[in-house]
């Protein structure tokens, strides 16, 4: 859904990229017909966008916050990318003067790079591409200067923003001009390259450790104990106690480290000493700790689960 337009000259490089994000949750094969119709241009508003998708019963997320295009030194970087629920297909514009370097990737990983010179370079859909390229041949001049291809794709943007909701009115466009040969622009590209797609294996491991951190911290909180039997007081002191735990029962600390399980015990607290003696069972009774006996609340330090 996104449109991306690079220009790379002897000059520079001009690279623009909308905003534009849309999510489709849905049936898989409902969903392909309704891209069918949005990147086929029969789709002209967010208006029809939306109708075609609550007829299909498919739910949309649209937002208009990503960054397609950036910058890494003196080089300028396009992105457009395809995710499915197994993998992540990327395709990437590395360019700046004189060359351009495009780049398919699965996950982190190389399928293919391709060179390339002075030249224009559009990422997009069937629509969009095709509305993208009208434009530049009717507006190309022979003797155009960076800023003037910079103002011709921002034009290009809003018309084609306001022919088809599969990209949005708001943009990043950025210029780059360093003097570089055709040998030392390639050889920038390659490095560059090399070195942002190690920074994208590094995100995706930090990624895949907070994914499977994240899971296993639901997997425990649902797990928390919020009725039961606790265990057995085995000894109290002032406002302090000892809980021997019961079958089952685990104590986790905050970043949920196993603190003690079954036949070991744990330090609580209740405000009446009184209300409690050795032997009291200790429960959790709709929702709050506290001594089945007596009623007396109590308080600790742990998370108390179920194993």
């Amino acid at each position: 859904m996104s449109l991306i337009i690079s220009y790379i000259s002897s000059k520079g490089c001009v690279m623009i990229g909308d905003k534009r994000r849309i999510g489709f949750l849905g049936d898989e094969e409902d969903r392909e017909i309704l891209e069918g119709k949005l990147y086929s241009g029969a789709i002209k508003t967010q208006k029809e966008l939306l109708q075609e998708a609550s007829a299909m019963g498919i739910s949309l997320k649209i937002t208009d916050d990503a960054e397609k295009v950036r910058r890494i030194g003196d080089v300028l970087v396009g992105e457009v990318k395809y995710r499915s629920p197994s993998k992540t297909l990327r395709k990437r514009i590395y360019g700046t003067s004189h060359a351009y370097h495009l780049v398919k990737l699965t996950g982190s990983n190389i399928d293919s790079v391709e060179q390339g010179g002075v030249s224009i370079v559009v990422f997009g859909n069937q629509i969009t591409k095709k509305l993208a390229n009208e434009i530049i041949s009717q507006g190309w001049k022979s003797q155009t200067t960076l800023q003037e291809v910079g103002e011709l794709f921002q034009r290009i943007m809003e018309e084609v923003a306001h022919a088809s909701p599969s990209v949005s009115a708001e943009y990043d466009k950025l210029m780059v001009h360093p003097a570089l040969d055709k040998k030392a622009a390639h050889a920038l590209l390659r490095s560059t390259i090399i070195e942002d797609v190690k920074e994208l294996a590094k995100w995706r491991a930090e990624l895949k450790d907070k994914m499977v951190t994240a899971a296993r911290e639901m997997e425990i909180a649902s797990r928390i104990m919020t009725s039961g039997v606790v265990g057995t007081v085995t000894g109290v002191k002032n406002h302090e106690m000892e809980v021997k735990l019961g079958k089952g029962v685990l104590a986790l600390d905050t970043n949920w480290n196993v603190r003690a399980q079954v036949d070991e015990t744990v330090l609580m607290r209740v405000e009446d000493p009184s209300q409690v003696k050795t032997g009291d069972v200790v429960v959790i009774r709709d929702e709050n700790l506290c001594i089945s006996r007596s009623g007396a609340n109590l308080s600790c330090d742990v998370i108390l689960c179920n194993e």
